[in-house]
């Protein structure tokens, strides 16, 4: 797959390195050339640097690894170019004291849409630290990371499911890009837990089997002893 990369910041190099590793050839771009050209060489492999243009241009596949605000922007500049490409968006509309500088408004990914209209935009890779995205892989207790990836568009969402594989993580169904905004909300909480209160946050959730209560487990556990 051909994948261009808007921005040479941390998001960028841990995504990018996985997908080099993968085999898809990466094009990274950047307002500045030195800092694109040392992002590919330190990536290696099939990464080249280019402009924000030749990176927009280059891709089936284009990452939007630009702070909220400034992916606008940039989308609006490379509307043409971005036309009929699938857009991944992986930013946090967070700011001070853990605020969603979204709220009562549409989510940064349908910004995103809204200044890029020809393109099909997904959103994945916004609820964790980048840190985590450059684990080899995001593997926890024996079970892989979990991505929940939300677009409107089949095509897009297969590409952005196999690249999330390429990370070593597995794609969850969130639903159309309406619901990007949830998956927003879910990173401010969670940083809120993280950072704010030292909490863990994969705490507050139950296992799967006892979603719908102890009670339902309990029922299925006696049916399946008289089976």
């Amino acid at each position: 797959m051909r994948i261009g990369v808007l921005g040479t910041g941390d998001m960028a190099d841990a995504l990018a390195t996985h997908w080099v590793r993968a085999g898809h050839d990466v094009t990274i771009g950047g307002r500045d050339a030195d800092k694109a050209e040392r992002l590919a060489t330190r990536i290696g492999g099939s990464a080249k640097p280019g402009s924000l243009r030749a990176a927009a241009e280059s891709g089936q596949v284009v990452l939007a690894a630009l702070p909220f605000g400034a992916g606008v922007e940039v989308a609006r500049g490379l509307h043409a170019a971005l036309e009929g490409k699938v857009l991944l968006d992986c930013s946090n509309p967070v700011g001070p004291g853990f605020q969603l500088l979204t709220e009562g408004g549409p989510s940064a990914a349908q910004q995103l849409a809204a200044a890029a209209p020809g393109a099909h935009v997904v959103k994945a890779f916004n609820l964790c630290h980048e840190d985590v995205w450059r684990m080899r892989p995001p593997v926890f207790d024996g079970r892989p990371l979990a991505v929940p990836v939300c677009g409107d568009n089949e095509t897009a969402l297969r590409r952005v499911r196999e690249l999330v594989r390429d990370v070593g993580c597995e794609p969850v169904a969130g639903g159309g890009l309406e619901r990007a905004g949830l998956l927003e909300a879910t990173a401010a909480l969670f940083i809120a837990l993280w950072v704010g209160e030292g909490a863990d946050a994969q705490a507050i959730a139950p296992p799967l089997a006892y979603a719908a209560g102890p009670n339902h487990q309990e029922a299925e556990d006696g049916r399946a002893a008289f089976r």
